[in-house]
């Protein structure tokens, strides 16, 4: 049965976190970010977003803790879920991939350091090169315990209803996107 949830992944940067506000607020739905949740553990825990994706490597309770908030996330309707995972954990969601290439990526990455507070203390990097670096660190740990952990590889696109490139794409578009095919797929 389909539920009233979009959840969103994408490649880093790929604008997931715009796009996840902006169709939220278009529909007036709530909004949930794993991200930010676990940006809060790493700084709350005084080290990197990708410090703390080594320590999730040999601590399950890190992947367990941010599971749980996203699948208490999938308990609503009328809420959109900016996540790796969510796609996984609520399956009845209208799931959504902004893909994006990595060189494009970078660059946004580093632009969003200047005024997100957040990312600024979790991300530990200044220059483009350590961005990239950061963000293929990030990545492959990630899949390395999303494949141990679940067996998922959560950048199979096939796996989601739709996918949409955020560099042929504005965000007005993207969301544009996602809001008409969400409402076919609620209809279907």
């Amino acid at each position: 049965m389909k539920k009233e949830i979009i959840t969103i992944n994408g490649f880093p940067g790929s604008g997931k976190s715009s796009t996840a506000n902006m169709v939220a607020k278009t529909l007036e739905y709530e909004r949930f970010s794993s991200g930010d949740f676990m940006r809060k553990i790493a700084v709350d825990m005084g080290m990197s977003i990708n410090e703390l994706n080594i320590k999730a490597e040999t601590d399950k309770s890190i992947d367990t803790e941010i599971d749980n908030e996203v699948k208490k996330a999938g308990e609503l309707t009328k809420i959109v879920i900016d996540s790796r995972m969510a796609f996984h954990w609520i399956p009845e969601s209208f799931k959504v991939y902004l893909d994006l290439p990595q060189e494009i990526a970078k660059e946004r990455i580093l632009n969003n350091l200047k005024t997100n507070k957040l990312r600024q203390d979790s991300e530990n990097a200044t220059t483009e090169e350590e961005v990239y670096q950061r963000i293929i660190e990030r990545l492959e740990s990630e899949n390395k315990r999303y494949m141990s952990l679940y067996g998922v590889d959560n950048t199979k696109k096939e796996e989601y209803d739709l996918v949409v490139d955020t560099n042929q794409n504005n965000l007005e578009e993207v969301v544009s996107k996602i809001i008409t095919e969400y409402k076919k797929w609620l209809t279907e």
